[in-house]
């Protein structure tokens, strides 16, 4: 009676836990999608009033403005096609692993069956055992792979805006933008080193600057990255002042990164406020175990002792993640 009461339990709960994750991230993304969506008609309400001024006269200024339209209008076409799904292989890069998608599934599954195997082997029921098999087996290896990724773009990030400024003294010495990658490539610390290496090993294959940068885009699918590409972009079909433009690109990223820092510094408390929450579960138990061994002992003795304690780590997971979307900013 207490195994199928148990069984029940960890199912239901296991089933209220994949709903709030989805619910959580989805929702964020949905919320994401919608505020993206107005700044996009803002922009074109306002581009469509300029546009019906501009055809009044033959102004070049406009002419260039409408060719830097059509060129962003393709830009974004090209984007939409290439980032529905970022490929495993473009993600492993990304975060500087040199796994084939191929090893990524071998090692998966390699770490879920013994997982699984090992909780059998230690007494745990059926249900018990799959859940921790397809946990380590599916979860920690993109838990881990998305954490390896996050912290190589955070890096990249605080590195890129340096490159940008060595890019712009040498389009104002007279360098041409291929020598100047060349420098950022050999003299930058990794990542930004490695990964503009990549975009001149491509065009050295005979890739085009444009699609060397949407790869670049696809390894590092950041703000930045995007910002950058853009740019070039539209100045090697349009002309213009390149080293204005990414003069400009730099003061911009550098001031996102003195806002990310702010808000950092202004969430910092609710972060200590959720780890404090987050630890006194482990802190009173271990007190209580320390105090009356005994009374504590069930839940590590008894198989409904280890049900509980999965189904308590399963409610902080979730109470983790509902607090970490909460203090999460994006800029």
């Amino acid at each position: 009676m207490q195994t199928a009461l148990a069984t029940f339990l960890i199912a239901a709960m296991a089933a209220l836990a994949v709903a709030a994750a989805a619910y959580g991230f989805l929702g964020r993304k949905i919320a994401s999608h919608d505020r993206t969506s107005k700044r996009m008609a803002s922009v074109a309400r306002t581009d469509g009033g300029r546009e019906k001024a501009s055809k009044r006269g033959n102004d070049p200024a406009a002419q260039k403005r409408r060719s830097v339209q059509d060129q962003l209008k393709e830009l974004e076409d090209k984007q939409k096609q290439k980032k529905q799904k970022i490929p495993l292989r473009a993600r492993l890069e990304g975060a500087g692993l040199t796994f084939t998608p191929r090893d990524f599934y071998i090692a998966s599954a390699a770490l879920g069956v013994l997982t699984t195997v090992g909780m059998f082997i230690g007494g745990q029921i059926p249900v018990l055992a799959l859940l921790a098999g397809f946990a380590a087996g599916f979860g920690l290896p993109r838990w881990t792979l998305g954490f390896l990724t996050k912290r190589r773009r955070k890096a990249f990030i605080n590195e890129f805006a340096n490159a940008l400024d060595v890019i712009v003294r040498g389009v104002k010495t007279g360098l041409p933008v291929g020598e100047c990658l060349k420098v950022v490539a050999n003299e930058s610390p990794a990542p930004v080193g490695p990964e503009f290496m990549k975009v001149i090993d491509a065009q050295r294959m005979g890739v085009p600057l444009d699609q060397a940068l949407l790869r670049l885009h696809e390894r590092m699918p950041v703000a930045e990255v995007n910002f950058f590409q853009i740019v070039l972009s539209i100045q090697s079909k349009t002309g213009g002042n390149l080293s204005e433009a990414l003069g400009n690109l730099s003061r911009v990223l550098r001031d996102r990164k003195k806002l990310i820092q702010k808000i950092q510094s202004v969430s910092a408390e609710a972060k200590a406020s959720a780890m404090i929450i987050g630890s006194l579960p482990f802190v009173i138990g271990t007190l209580m175990f320390i105090v009356n061994t005994e009374y504590m002992s069930m839940l590590f003795d008894e198989k409904l002792g280890h049900a509980m304690m999965i189904g308590g780590g399963i409610w902080m997971s979730i109470g983790a993640l509902v607090m970490k979307n909460m203090m999460s900013f994006e800029v």
